[in-house]
């Protein structure tokens, strides 16, 4: 009998542990902790203290500690591919019904999402691989070195208006706009290393330009919003993140190594000419790829007839249901039904139905931004203006001041952006677990600030260390801020943004293109005042842009959540 109380206490004390393996891991898990203790109470007759008069002893269950470990591992992994998965900026509608998750499935297709990742891994490539190299191009070709940021910002400039078109194009097909992305990359690149024998500057700026009408991000990010079900849809976002990542650490990496110079035919194979030769060859590739394994998914005309039928047919079960219900019992009481009832409840159907419609327009979208959602896609054009202030000028700075070479420059870059995803994973994991995202944001600003600050040149000597940690702090900064900043606004976002043209993710790609686009023009027009002023002039519109995005999320600091 004792023996039995003491099971009997074990499995009250532990019920939740217990319900938690038999969910998890199956009858096996609780029958072994309950064998477990048996075989223990067995063992040590008699040797126990009175779990009823001292229940403050009763012993732990190594089964239901192994348990209670599992769970907190998977709440740490799982917190981390969510907070990975929201940099995406792809909003999560409402729940959707059974026959919306059946629809999901008709469109969702692995190979069709691979390519998309696949696009967004290359296309972050062919931003960052001509960083290192810039400067040298620019004065192979007569130009000043400080011409890098035209040749970086071209691309961004374009992709300004890719993005809205691209978008557009997505709502009728995602193949399409993918064909036509890799073909114009294919030619943008082909110009860019053509450039070097044609001796044009035009010819290389109109093949960055190419390269930017290019951008298929948005529609990237539309397949995984509208074709991968919601029970994955996290873990493709992660994956988009991921690969923009890998992208951007992988670029500088390859321009590193192709370091060579020799001539093919009446073609010059160089450190400036050949990473257009190997992107122009990866996109070809691509292309083939795509054709080979896309599948259009269904279109949505398609996939929503059948739900709507059902819908239509429910709705008029519901409706019979309820006319039965709220009939009048009295005659007199159906007679007081006026018109003006009707007419209300006519007005507040057409309501619902419009809170639900996405934003047909850039104003439409804007007038759905609450004063915090500004205040955070202020702070995203902030973080994005440093960072490409940061990378662009990069090669410029370190050959000025120290004498770097290219491959050097392409190392320093590829070591920031391997710091992507262990900075996201700290973060995901363990910090946004201990603090508030708001508190988090702020002090990220904070910390951008600083990295701003100790990167001016005011003594005499400017020196590696100085500039690596500074660069470094304010990098690594900039991402925690990035992660936690979408993270936010995936959360608050209005519902209406998730899907269509001009969607929370389109949003957010314009605020950061806008801000890559201002950063490479004020390189360019620094450096007519001279290499040895253009670090600190740069410098100061970043100063003043984080002051002011810290000043916003401090006067909005309760309304963030």
């Amino acid at each position: 009998m004792t023996r039995l109380k003491r099971l009997s206490f074990f499995c009250w004390n532990n019920k939740g542990f217990l319900q938690a393996g038999l969910r998890n891991w199956g009858i096996g898990a609780v029958v072994g902790a309950l064998s477990r203790n048996l075989a223990d109470l067995q063992h040590h007759q008699g040797s126990y203290l009175s779990i009823y008069d001292q229940p403050s002893t009763a012993p732990k269950d190594p089964i239901v500690d192994l348990i209670q470990a599992s769970v907190d591992k998977l709440t740490r992994s799982t917190n981390f591919l969510q907070f990975l998965g929201q940099r995406a900026l792809i909003i999560q509608e409402d729940v959707p019904g059974s026959a919306e998750d059946e629809i999901d499935d008709q469109r969702y297709h692995f190979m069709s999402l691979l390519l998309n990742l696949a696009n967004t891994f290359l296309y972050m490539v062919n931003t960052y691989i001509v960083v290192p190299t810039a400067d040298d191009y620019s004065l192979s070709l007569g130009a000043a070195a400080t011409v890098c940021g035209v040749i970086i910002g071209s691309m961004a400039v374009a992709q300004v208006f890719s993005s809205v078109y691209f978008s557009a194009w997505s709502n009728k097909s995602y193949f399409r706009p993918l064909v036509f992305s890799s073909i114009v990359l294919l030619l943008g690149n082909v110009l860019y290393a053509l450039a070097f024998d044609l001796n044009s500057l035009a010819v290389l700026l109109i093949g960055r330009l190419l390269c930017g009408m290019g951008s298929a991000r948005a529609v990237n990010r539309r397949y995984i919003s509208d074709c991968v079900p919601l029970k994955i849809r996290m873990q493709a976002s992660a994956g988009f993140v991921s690969a923009s990542a890998l992208g951007m650490a992988c670029g500088p990496a390859l321009a590193g190594l192709l370091q060579t110079n020799f001539k093919f035919y009446a073609i010059t194979i160089n450190q400036d000419t050949l990473p257009g030769w190997v992107m122009a060859f990866a996109w070809l590739i691509y292309s083939i790829w795509l054709w080979i394994s896309f599948r259009e998914p269904v279109h949505d005309s398609k996939a929503n007839n059948f739900p709507q039928n059902t819908d239509a047919a429910g709705h008029a079960e519901n409706d019979g249901l309820e006319s039965g219900l709220v009939r009048p019992l009295l005659l007199s009481a159906e007679n007081k039904q006026n018109e003006d009832g009707d007419q209300d409840y006519d007005d507040s159907e057409e309501a619902s139905e419009d809170s639900h419609k996405p934003a047909t327009s850039i104003a439409s979208a804007y007038r759905l931004l609450t004063p915090s959602v500004k205040v955070q896609l202020l702070i995203y054009f902030m973080l994005k203006y440093a960072m490409e202030i940061l990378l662009s000028e990069s090669s410029v700075i370190t050959t000025y001041y120290f004498r770097w070479s290219t491959s050097s420059v392409a190392i320093f870059l590829a070591v920031l952006g391997l710091t992507v995803l262990p900075v996201n994973a700290i973060v995901g994991t363990y910090i946004s677990n201990m603090f508030e995202d708001r508190q988090i944001l702020l002090a990220s600003e904070i910390m951008v600030l600083v990295g701003i600050v100790l990167s001016f040149h005011i003594s005499r000597l400017y020196t590696v260390p100085q500039y690596v940690c500074s660069a470094l702090i304010t990098f690594v900064s900039a991402e925690v801020l990035e992660g936690v900043n979408l993270s936010l606004l995936s959360q608050v976002m209005s519902s209406r943004l998730a899907r269509g043209t001009y969607n929370g993710g389109l949003l957010s790609t314009e605020a950061g293109t806008l801000a890559r686009v201002i950063a490479d023009g004020t390189i360019t027009l620094a450096g007519y005042l001279g290499e040895d002023k253009l670090l600190n002039i740069t410098l100061l519109p970043s100063l003043f842009i984080c002051i002011g995005s810290i000043a916003a999320t401090v006067l909005t600091y309760n309304s963030l959540f």
